[in-house]
């Protein structure tokens, strides 16, 4: 894990930033502190209403189910299911075992799904047969002494018959979760975080919510970090109701304003532009949207102007899976800093910029590091800085605003995708000589994956139809599949350095201004 020096753990531990309890410790509080809140799952799958104590009661069982089986601190727990109660059964099961979560986002295809288990060494797979374009995959999981699948006599087997009683002592200081999140590199990052780093981002954004928010529905993945954080730890520490959707359909979710009152706190932009772009979204839906929090995807200006102009309370932030609140605009910023900035620094964070503007952060909710030793090395310094990879300028009232990102990462609709990735599996198609993925703006999603490609001499440029027949074929995400196509022509080249390398900034650049003059 990455050095983190002696001064910090003080002064996180002095604040009170970095507290003495596990993850399984705070979760047991809060669900004892409010055990009649609501537990709501809307899906036309597995449905579900009850409470915090009926769902506390499943995962107790759970944890005891394992807990017989071996399973105890530091022994990983992987789950890969949709939105569903019994993936909060899972996660809170884990944390009173004071075991290693591994969250995998439940779109993840056969590629993902086989590094991650790799990587991880689960001792527990839950999952489920089938959901969406999601099936289990029994040869991946061969190796796994215990796997579960939801709605399958293996998971109900797993549930003893007496619950768990209190929760398993564990290090605060130790891992409590891997989340693997696609980014740099070709495949997925193993983010490493602990009970410490967990509670703290967990008080903090949960001290920097508005008030009065009402319910809340959650359609982030569960899979993803802060997805999990929002599902399964903030409501709890609140006593908020819990409500889930495992599928996003943005008539059926006016259906559930309407119906039973929800709103959307924000998250990607995509989750709040698609509904308000829907022909039935009248006044008395938009009166449920009174905040709304945007980040996890590039914030276009015109769509904070366009939801502050419908009358809402609008704000963006900054952070990821590695530092998720790296900077955010709280509930007294101006106007403008909210809607045009990534916000100031959020509490017991530091930031500095390099000479090219790059992002240098550390905080009490910044990871431990990484799986792979050698990416924590390049990364992280002796002093607990983190690299981000991003560019940015802060203005004089220390409010950051993301210019550029130094990085090959495309963030669609909140999902990291490599563009590292997506290059390789467009090289494998016999046509293509090379090819330079990037960013495109989209409207709805904040960026798309662009495909800039040189096609072998006396080869057809293939179609957008035939390279995502490809990438199906290949078991890549559909979420990594391009969505706009490019080609150099003939007898050009893509802009490079005097080394050769290609410029990804300019391609970037030369993307954006098509995609404008076709507007």
């Amino acid at each position: 894990m990455r050095p983190i020096p002696v001064d910090l753990t003080k002064r996180y531990v002095e604040q009170g930033w970095w507290r003495p309890e596990t993850l399984g410790q705070m979760v047991a509080d809060g669900l004892a502190a409010s055990p009649d809140a609501g537990f709501y799952v809307h899906s036309e799958t597995r449905p579900y209403a009850g409470t915090f104590a009926e769902v506390e009661l499943q995962a107790r069982r759970l944890a005891a189910g394992l807990q017989e089986r071996g399973v105890g601190p530091g022994d990983v727990v992987a789950l890969q299911l949709p939105n569903w109660m019994e993936a909060a059964v899972a996660f809170w099961a884990s944390a009173f075992l004071g075991a290693v979560t591994v969250p995998i986002v439940h779109f993840y295809g056969r590629k993902e799904l086989g590094h991650i288990i790799a990587t991880a060494q689960p001792k527990v797979f839950l999952s489920t047969e089938r959901f969406g374009r999601m099936s289990f995959q029994p040869d991946l999981c061969a190796g796994i002494p215990i796997v579960g699948l939801v709605g399958h006599r293996t998971f109900d087997a797993l549930l003893a018959d007496e619950p768990l009683v209190g929760t398993v002592a564990a290090d605060p200081a130790g891992r409590a979760l891997i989340a693997f999140t696609s980014g740099t590199t070709k495949e997925p990052k193993g983010v490493v975080h602990s009970h410490q780093t967990l509670g703290f981002e967990t008080r903090q954004l949960l001290d920097n919510y508005p008030p009065n928010r009402g319910r809340q529905l959650t359609a982030t993945p569960i899979g993803h970090f802060i997805g999990m954080i929002g599902a399964f730890l903030i409501p709890v520490l609140e006593g908020a109701p819990i409500d889930l959707c495992d599928v996003w359909d943005p008539g059926k979710v006016l259906d559930l304003i309407e119906r039973e009152g929800l709103s959307i706190g924000g998250g990607p932009p995509y989750f709040v532009t698609s509904l308000m772009d829907h022909p039935r979204f009248d006044e008395g839906h938009l009166a449920k949207f009174t905040t709304v929090g945007l980040g996890g995807s590039t914030v276009p200006a015109t769509v904070t102007r366009r939801l502050a102009d419908q009358g809402l309370f609008v704000y963006r932030s900054y952070g990821s899976t590695e530092h998720p609140s790296i900077t955010g605009s709280g509930v007294g910023a101006p106007e403008d800093k909210r809607l045009f900035t990534d916000g100031n620094v959020r509490p017991g964070v530091e930031i500095r910029l390099g000479p090219d503007g790059e992002i240098f952060s550390r905080g009490p909710d910044l990871c431990l590091g990484y799986t792979d030793d050698a990416l924590t090395a390049t990364c992280f310094d002796e002093e607990g800085w983190y690299r981000t990879g991003d560019i940015g300028v802060l203005d004089e009232d220390g409010y950051l605003t993301i210019t550029d990102r130094a990085t090959d990462l495309i963030i669609r609709g909140g999902e990291n995708i490599s563009a590292l990735e997506v290059e390789e599996v467009l090289l494998s198609m016999p046509q293509i000589a090379e090819a330079a993925v990037v960013a495109a703006p989209d409207a709805r999603l904040g960026e798309r994956v662009a495909a800039v490609l040189r096609v072998r001499s006396g080869q057809v440029m293939p179609t957008l139809e035939q390279v995502r027949g490809h990438f199906d074929e290949s078991g890549a995400a559909r979420q990594k599949w391009p969505e706009e196509l490019h080609q150099v022509p003939d007898g050009e080249d893509y802009p490079r350095t005097a080394s050769g390398k290609v410029q990804k900034f300019r391609i970037r650049q030369l993307v954006r201004e098509a995609a404008a003059k076709a507007h």
